[in-house]
């Protein structure tokens, strides 16, 4: 607690007085960019990993960056999300994943989760990743590490179907006014990967232009995260 509130001080005497002008403009509203929908891992920092001022992003954080289908959850995700597109009127959500997931390494193993009921709850909106994973990948020729990244990256895929079942976000869709990006981030190394439709698989963020999605084919093997 203690560095959090050096921080706290450092913050309101040098970064807030060096910045003034940018939040008083944010005290009169909010326009952000995008919806970035990611893990609440403490490692991730969407707003480090895109370089972006506060206003810039709307951004939604739980385990596993999990996306309940409408009506699914009672939780503030689906008031998030519509709120996001319906009164805030971001372009374009993103959902970012990211590899050494530990919600992704439960949902792979969930006896390990027999003492964390509320979490194997949560993590059941994920079951779609999990059945995709061991039904359609020959696991006897993945090591731990390869099955945990296949994880990762289908189940950002997952989450932006279940996105689509939103109808704020369906009505947004079919205007053409809102594109789902599907996006995996490596720790060690500060890497982005998105999601290529047309390739079927996850590819570095610098090789790849955006393409609206309008089906998924099942990830060829190619880049691990």
């Amino acid at each position: 607690m203690k560095k959090l509130i050096t921080g706290l001080h450092h913050f309101q005497s040098h970064v807030f007085q060096t910045q003034k002008e940018l939040f008083e403009r944010l005290s009169q509203g909010q326009s952000p960019d995008a919806l970035f929908i990611t893990c609440s891992d403490s490692r991730i920092n969407p707003n480090l990993i895109t370089n972006t001022q506060p206003g810039d992003l709307f951004i939604l954080r739980n385990a596993g960056n999990i996306v309940p289908p409408h009506g699914a959850a009672n939780g503030g995700e689906g008031g998030t999300i519509e709120f996001a597109v319906s009164a805030l009127g971001v372009k374009d959500i993103i959902v970012c994943g990211h590899n050494l997931c530990g919600a992704m390494k439960g949902l792979l193993k969930p006896e390990s989760l027999k003492e964390l009921p509320v979490v194997k709850a949560w993590l059941s909106h994920a079951d779609a990743t999990r059945r995709i994973v061991l039904e359609n990948y020959n696991l006897e020729e993945l090591d731990e590490e390869e099955l945990l990244s296949i994880a990762v990256q289908e189940n950002v895929l997952v989450q932006i179907e279940n996105l689509k079942t939103h109808p704020s976000v369906a009505a947004a869709l079919s205007r053409g006014q809102l594109t789902l990006h599907g996006w995996a981030y490596k720790i060690q190394t500060g890497e982005v990967f998105t999601y290529n439709s047309k390739e079927g698989q996850f590819l570095p963020l610098t090789e790849v232009s955006y393409i609206k999605e309008k089906r998924r084919p099942r990830l060829q093997a190619g880049i691990s995260i």
